[in-house]
């Protein structure tokens, strides 16, 4: 007869993982079942491997659809972890069992969720509680009654993590007998369950529980003399031989289900991802500390209190960033989180009273270095790591070596990475993070670069999350190296793409990730776009990118002939349309015109070699007519005087014009948006255009004047308050005598105070 031992265990409870491994110690069981999809048994051997660092998490995907995926965390305290290490080390087979992936994925795929995307990277964990079955599963998973809140309340607790804390992860207990009082209790609370039997919940636990006994069935005939089925401790007994069903009844529940091609492979987790704030159902309110718990309690020479260690780590978190912690204040603090647990009737204490010790003695109260050291010390920031030989896609091997080579290593922590594209190999750095945010990878995110203004600086805050792993697998269907698979991301986007601007961002963006495929690819789609473009806006929406590229691809070493024709030819068809296009706009659509006009400029003054008379031309067009939309004529006057095209006289003349009395008070107005927008060096230095303005807003109608008033803040608030309070003073002071030509008018009575000083200087005692 095989002798078979249940363990039911919570999820990286350290408590349960230290009672497995005391629990192996006495039991020295010859096959080692943990809860888990079977298509895992391809990857359990690694655990082994010394690059094997944890927090890892088994990583499960469909072949075909890798979004639907689940992943599997372990922590170094985690009684699975525990379960796989001890086998590993004495030469024990283990295996797993569960409902196979290949199954779950298939049924999902059958039935997909009613209310939301199931893509791994957008959902929240299985909704499970301490002792349930845990995975972070892509499909609205079943909800079971949360057993340990049950057991909390019976003994009094308004907390099941206190209550599990002090029954099981404090207290000094024979291993077997703990488990087995943990089965019993379960068992008595899954027999108030009232659900019906064909609940979706309920119809999909029992399909797992008879999933893991079919693999336990086929272990007993294997004729092994002790059997340690290590699982969530809701199943535990359902697992327990003596309770089985007929075999029959456990293979017509699985009959009959759907299949579908699935991969596995280990991927680094972190402490942070562990924790029940993520959004993780099985998940942990202080990895940090369960692992200080776990490793004191399987230290061989650790004599030392565990209340008092991980008050001496909080202090040192404390005096890292500058905070006064002593150590006469952590040897006060040890002793008051003592007597707390005392008087509240725990075993020892726990993170409660050490937090509440903490903040009343090393942080003067105040919870905010409480929630610093909650941060950086309770939950964590630790990453795991795994082997080479790991299973993965090409694409992830080709990303983990350029990884290597640039010296850029994933971190849980935001890093701000600064970038001088002047040295090669950050210029690589720079090129591997665009290339993969084309692809989706949002490792990298741009930040601000500071006060510099040069185009040889970029910034990045770098922060890797797991689900990134899920995004390069599903990346990988685009190519095998980065390059390949980023420049055929790049022309399936661009056939697809429906605007110019979408189709000048793709441009934009293979430069910097130097992608020269996948810029002749969009080069072609664009040419071909704007050939037939007929409306002006898009076009002019287009120069800037197109300018941009043909900047900077030199820069960068990029042949940039192709987007010089593109971009030759775009301006001269918009040019040839702009007056047109420009007739007979409302308010909407002239804003419109008037931003793609400011775009095509701010494009066309990156190429000073670029022949633009055509472009003035155009805009002579549009200033000149007075059917023109007063924003957009005003604007291309503005442009055409900072060129030099237009006299200051002229415009003179223009603005006189357009703000007459016959002209209507909001057309004035916008006109004067037109000409004024972008900065106040016009108004400040033209004392003759400052007194037409002024002169104008004095002698608007009151009827008009608050349809007018609106759209003059907006002129004026884009200004600087410097500039706006030199503008006020000038306006203020009044009109100005007339002067002759070249001559400046002196203040003499403002210059008093100099010259009395120069005259007591020069000994001209009757003038000072």
């Amino acid at each position: 007869m095989t002798d078979v031992h249940v363990l039911g265990i919570r999820h990286h409870g350290p408590g349960s993982a230290r009672s497995v491994a005391e629990a192996f110690a006495t039991l020295r069981p010859d096959l080692v079942l943990v809860e888990g999809p079977p298509e895992l048994d391809q990857i359990v051997p690694l655990v082994s491997d010394p690059a094997m660092v944890p927090p890892v998490a088994a990583l499960i995907y469909a072949a075909d659809q890798p979004r639907l995926a689940s992943f599997y965390p372990l922590a170094a305290f985690s009684p699975e972890w525990v379960a796989f290490r001890w086998a590993a080390s004495t030469g024990t087979p283990a295996r797993t069992i569960d409902l196979p992936a290949a199954h779950s994925f298939a049924l999902h795929i059958a039935v997909p969720p009613a209310v939301e995307d199931t893509a791994v990277a957008d959902t929240a964990a299985e909704d499970t509680k301490p002792g349930d079955a845990e995975a972070a599963a892509p499909a609205q998973l079943p909800y079971r009654p949360d057993a340990i809140a049950m057991l909390a309340r019976a003994a009094g607790y308004s907390d099941a993590e206190r209550w599990w804390e002090d029954a099981v992860e404090h207290r000094i207990a024979d291993p077997l007998d703990r488990f087995a009082a943990i089965t019993e209790a379960i068992a008595e609370i899954r027999a108030v369950d009232d659900r019906p039997a064909d609940h979706p919940d309920v119809v999909e636990n029992n399909r797992r529980e008879a999933a893991m006994r079919r693999l336990l069935r086929a272990a007993l005939r294997e004729g092994h003399a002790r059997i340690a089925v290590v699982c969530g401790a809701y199943h535990a007994p359902a697992l327990v031989p003596a309770n089985f069903p007929p075999a029959a009844a456990d293979n017509k529940v699985l009959a009959g289900l759907p299949k579908t091609k699935v991969a596995v492979t280990w991927v680094p987790w972190t402490s942070a991802r562990l924790s029940l704030q993520t959004g993780y159902g099985a998940g942990v309110t202080a990895p940090g500390w369960y692992q200080h718990l776990f490793a004191h309690w399987t230290a061989p020479d650790s004599a030392a209190d565990v209340a008092t260690t991980w008050l001496v780590r909080v202090a040192q978190t404390l005096r890292r960033e500058k905070l006064d912690a002593s150590t006469a204040s952590v040897l006060e603090a040890s002793r008051l989180a003592n007597a707390l647990a005392a008087v509240r009737g725990r075993p020892s204490p726990g993170l409660a009273e050490l937090d509440d010790a903490a903040q009343a003695v090393l942080c003067d109260g105040s919870p905010l270095p409480l929630a610093l050291v909650h941060r950086e010390l309770t939950v964590g920031h630790d990453l795991g790591s795994v082997p080479e030989s790991a299973p993965t896609v090409p694409l992830a091997a080709d990303l983990a070596a350029t990884q290597r080579r640039l010296r850029l290593q994933p971190s849980a922590l935001d890093e701000l990475l600064t970038i001088d594209l002047r040295k090669p190999n950050q210029l690589a750095r720079s090129v591997l993070l665009h290339r993969l945010a084309l692809l989706g990878v949002n490792w990298g995110t741009p930040a601000d670069t500071g006060r510099t203004k040069g185009t040889f600086k970029e910034a990045w805050t770098l922060h890797w999350q797991p689900e990134l792993t899920i995004a390069v697998v599903e990346a990988s269907r685009y190519g095998t190296t980065l390059a390949t698979a980023a420049s055929t991301w790049v022309a399936e986007h661009a056939r697809i793409s429906g605007s110019l601007a979408d189709l000048s961002g793709l441009l934009a963006s293979c430069l910097l990730a130097d992608l020269p495929d996948g810029i002749s690819a969009v080069v072609s789609v664009l040419a071909d776009r704007t050939a037939v473009q007929q409306d002006v806006v898009p076009l002019l929406e287009t120069i800037a990118p197109l300018a941009r590229t043909c900047r900077y691809g030199n820069v960068r070493g990029v042949d940039v002939t192709g987007v010089q024709r593109i971009l030759d030819a775009t301006l001269v068809r918009a040019c040839v349309g702009l007056p047109t296009a420009c007739a007979g706009l409302d308010d909407a659509a002239a804003t419109a015109m008037r931003r793609a006009i400011d775009s095509a400029q701010d494009g066309l003054s990156l190429l000073p070699e670029l022949p633009l008379d055509d472009w003035h031309r155009a805009l002579a067009a549009v200033a000149g007519s007075d059917r023109i939309h007063g924003s957009v004529a005003g604007r291309a006057t503005r442009l055409l005087m900072d060129a030099g095209l237009v006299k200051r006289d002229e415009v003179a003349a223009r603005l006189s014009r357009r703000l007459s009395v016959a002209t209507p008070a909001p057309e004035a107005a916008a006109w004067l948006d037109g000409l004024l927008s972008g900065d106040a060096v016009l108004l400040i230095h033209d004392h003759h255009l400052l007194q037409l303005v002024d002169d104008w807003v004095a002698g608007v109608r009151d009827e008009v004047f608050d349809d007018v008033l609106p759209l003059l803040r907006r002129t004026f608030s884009a200004f600087s308050r410097p500039e706006r309070r030199e503008i006020g003073e000038q306006v203020s002071r009044g009109r100005r005598p007339a002067q002759s030509p070249g001559v400046t008018a002196l203040e003499i009575g403002s210059a008093g105070p100099a010259v009395r000083t120069m005259a007591r200087y020069l000994g001209w005692e009757a003038i000072a």
